[in-house]
């Protein structure tokens, strides 16, 4: 009898319990918990639907209300007694309720747990997405922080990791920033996705009875910017769409490949081959072997970490893509790849948003690289073009210059003008004013160019 008790919701066609590894493999209780504070909001509004509508009175939704909140306040002291045999955080959540409010036993009055979860999953994508959007924006603060402090610094830009042209350690910087606003922009998509109310679907196809789903819509705050509710337009989608959580995994993973990118430039900027800059002691660890060792761990567990958050959205488009309409078991997995992407890209955002204050720029190791005339023989194609000279044949001569330069294994901007004349009549003996460094970057001030006034006026643009 006590199986029978515990299986109540689908049990009464059974005339014995499960087995104790379906139990086993059944249970989401011990992943799903953390949805408690969405169930029993979710349920509230339930029950102030049907009183509403007049299925339950008032007295049996106020019993319900005030059991629901002395359930979550058990919840939230660490008091209350998750049983895995009740498979799943609203079983749980109902069983104890009902022991408490007899009144409980219509709490499920036209509902599914198919709706019901798929109620309490959007209400946490919502929950989830401004946390997710809160970490962003302290990771775009630090990193407009560490550019303000930069903006002086020149280091090489690089493209196949070898020097291309000079650009500002800021500008660097402030890519990073770009690719996090667009995150933001994509966690903001995702959030709207799920402001839309699903429960009032059933199990597949809605209910007889005369719910209101308007009604509880605008409860659970499922409204658009005018306040007016907004619901799913098929019983049958809303109980097996699975759209957000692709898109949520998804933006996760993209987050995760930003960082993925500005670990590996951090770790690389930091190591002595580079040295162009100091990572701070509280985010490096050292050698057990070798005492002189700095290690950039915290960056390279977060280069690692975004492998794990591309798994999670491949592991969500795998099991989706072969299943038929509606509900399936399998969508119970849906939860761990999700409740674990927004765990760690929490905790990657948090990590560079506490480390970077830290980081300062070697500047003598940086103008040492950022010397390299090379860097500039763009420039020299330039300076031709504007005396007349074709870009192919300008990009030609200068190629000559550099074939020339390691000829005499001699620095471009050294080369005996006596030889460089030779090469092309436009090259003048002004010339080697090309390799300056403040004037190449003065030069680029147009639209998203590194120059002085450009960057300045993108660091002021997010600050705002």
């Amino acid at each position: 009898m006590a199986d029978e008790k515990k299986q109540a919701t689908w049990g009464g066609r059974f005339s014995e319990g499960p087995a104790d590894l379906m139990l086993r493999i059944g249970e989401s209780v011990s992943f799903d918990q953390r949805l408690a504070a969405f169930d029993i909001q979710g349920s509230q509004a339930q029950a102030a639907m049907l009183a509403h509508v007049g299925i339950i009175t008032e007295a049996e939704r106020d019993a319900i209300q005030e059991g629901l909140d002395a359930i979550f306040a058990e919840i939230e002291a660490g008091k209350f007694h998750w049983d895995k045999s009740l498979e799943d955080v609203h079983m749980n959540i109902e069983q104890a309720l009902t022991l408490k409010v007899p009144a409980a036993a219509k709490l499920h009055t036209a509902r599914s747990r198919n709706d019901q979860v798929a109620t309490d999953m959007r209400l946490w994508f919502k929950f989830a997405c401004d946390q997710l959007d809160a970490s962003l924006t302290a990771t775009i603060q630090s990193l407009v922080d560490l550019a303000d402090k930069t903006s002086a610094v020149i280091i090489p830009g690089y493209t196949h990791l070898q020097r291309a042209q000079p650009v500002s350690m800021a500008h660097h910087l402030l890519a990073y920033v770009e690719m996090f606003d667009r995150d933001r922009q994509r966690v903001a998509d995702v959030k709207e996705q799920a402001n839309v109310c699903p429960l009032g679907s059933g199990a597949i196809a809605g209910t007889t009875l005369p719910i209101d789903r308007e009604f509880v819509a605008k409860a659970l705050g499922f409204v658009d910017a005018n306040g007016n509710p907004k619901c799913t337009q098929n019983s049958m989608d809303a109980v097996s769409d699975r759209d957000t959580f692709i898109g949520f995994a998804a933006a996760c993973a993209t987050i995760g490949v930003h960082l993925s990118r500005l670990s590996e430039d951090f770790i690389l900027w930091s190591s002595a081959e580079f040295g162009f800059v100091k990572l701070p002691d509280a985010f490096t660890t050292g050698s057990s072997l070798m005492p002189q060792k700095k290690n950039p761990d915290a960056f390279e567990l977060i280069r690692g970490k975004s492998a794990r958050l591309t798994g999670n959205l491949q592991m969500l488009l795998t099991m989706v893509k072969g299943l038929p309409l509606t509900y399936n078991r399998d969508l119970q997995e849906d939860k761990p790849p999700v409740f674990d992407s927004l765990d760690q890209t929490l905790l990657m955002l948090d990590c560079v948003a506490a480390c970077l204050p830290g980081v300062t720029a070697n500047e003598a190791k940086c103008a040492i690289a950022v010397a390299d005339p090379a860097l500039l023989a763009t420039d020299v194609v330039d300076y031709l073009v504007v005396k007349g000279v074709p870009f192919r044949e300008a990009h030609h001569v200068v190629g000559a210059l550099v074939g020339l330069s390691e000829k005499l294994d001699t620095p471009l901007n050294k080369l005996p003008y006596a030889e460089v004349s030779k090469i092309h009549p436009q090259l003048g003996e002004d010339w080697s004013e090309v390799f300056d460094l403040e004037r190449a970057l003065k030069a680029r001030e147009k639209t998203g160019m590194p120059g002085p006034k450009q960057v300045a006026a993108r660091i002021a643009h997010w600050r705002k």
